[in-house]
């Protein structure tokens, strides 16, 4: 068991606690940059990558609802605003990089819009609100034909960094995976800000966040802005990676996917959304390689995908709200003080705030 002994106030607001850490997170690197040149990796390099843009996507939506306690069931509008700029932008010339700003800006412009009148509702009532406008989006993406081809859709080119063509895969591999470093680097340094402190605290309590100074309405937006901006940004990279965008893709379905995707990785922790975006892509792979052990009335059953989702969450919601980082948290304390744990050490407490008791 690792007893980590610290001697200053920095070292609580440190990225890497300890050499363990730097240790596996460098070969984590290491692991992920030599993958490509592996033989035969070429459907695993394209599995990673879109491993790698849903984990930018769940750090935005990780802000919003695992860290700022804000409910959201219409992500996926974010996500379809930034793909279609960086799409028609893309198509009309821009450089790569200045087409991605623009994804991210202005999913960021529309996540202000949005958040600043679902300021007035929480809960449930502002998972709806956030619905109508996802509902809202899809329907404007599939009547703006000019802009972008309706429900024909409109393909979309390579990036082009300033002259360079990313053609192949594993080019814009390396692109997708120095945006997800950089974008988690840029997460855990807000989360140990006063910003993200903030965040936190509005979602321990809003009552005794609002007692201690912190303005909710400052900073629920800017969460909401942030997390539009992270899913635009993911968004930007899934039109590059499928080349081909539609209203559809970004409907109830995609919303309720990125949902599932942040809960059963772990709400409230970055390693959660990393986790949670595993779960995603591998989930569908793994349900078509157990179809062949089941009856043929079964297997071929074209809603089994959504009743086995159902259930994963279901299971997970009753036995473990904390996620695949919980469950991952428990085995290894499990393991630290093996054979000296006793029992009930993870039972589940009900904890809240005095302050939120005659809510």
């Amino acid at each position: 068991m690792r007893y980590i002994f610290k001697t200053n106030y920095e070292q609580d607001i440190r990225i890497v606690k300890h050499g363990g850490q730097r240790f596996w997170y460098s070969l984590l690197i290491a692991a992920l940059v030599v993958l490509p040149f592996l033989p035969d990796s070429d459907y695993l390099v394209s599995q990673l990558t879109f491993v790698l843009i849903y984990s930018i996507i769940g750090l935005g939506l990780m802000l919003l609802s695992g860290f700022t306690g804000q409910f959201s069931i219409g992500h996926a509008a974010f996500m379809g605003v930034g793909a279609y700029t960086q799409a028609v932008l893309t198509n009309a010339g821009w450089p790569f990089p200045l087409a991605l700003a623009c994804a991210g800006g202005l999913s960021a412009i529309v996540g202000i819009v949005i958040g600043v009148p679902a300021l007035r509702v929480k809960g449930i009532y502002l998972g709806i609100a956030t619905l109508a406008f996802g509902f809202i989006v899809e329907e404007g993406m599939a009547r703006w034909e000019s802009v972008t081809g309706g429900n024909a859709g409109m393909h979309v080119k390579s990036p082009d960094l300033f002259g360079w063509k990313l053609d192949s895969g594993v080019e814009f591999y390396f692109l997708c995976l120095v945006l997800t470093v950089t974008a988690t680097l840029a997460i855990l340094n807000l989360l140990r800000a006063p910003t993200g402190r903030a965040f936190v605290a509005i979602r321990d309590s809003e009552i005794s966040a609002q007692s201690m100074g912190i303005h909710l309405s400052r900073y629920k937006t800017l969460s909401f802005a942030l997390s539009a901006a992270l899913a635009g940004i993911g968004g930007a990279l899934y039109a590059h990676q499928i080349k081909f965008l539609s209203p559809e893709q970004f409907g109830i379905i995609q919303s309720i996917d990125l949902l599932l995707m942040v809960v059963i990785g772990g709400l409230g922790s970055v390693h959660g959304a990393f986790l949670g975006a595993i779960f995603l892509i591998t989930m569908p792979q793994l349900i078509a390689m157990g179809k062949d052990y089941l009856p043929e009335s079964v297997g071929q059953s074209p809603g089994l995908q959504a009743v086995v989702y159902g259930v994963v969450l279901v299971a997970f919601v009753m036995f473990e709200p904390h996620g695949l980082y919980g469950r991952w948290l428990k085995i290894r304390t499990y393991l630290q003080i093996f054979p000296f744990y006793r029992a009930g050490m993870f039972k589940r407490q009900k904890a809240f705030q005095k302050s939120d008791r005659l809510k």
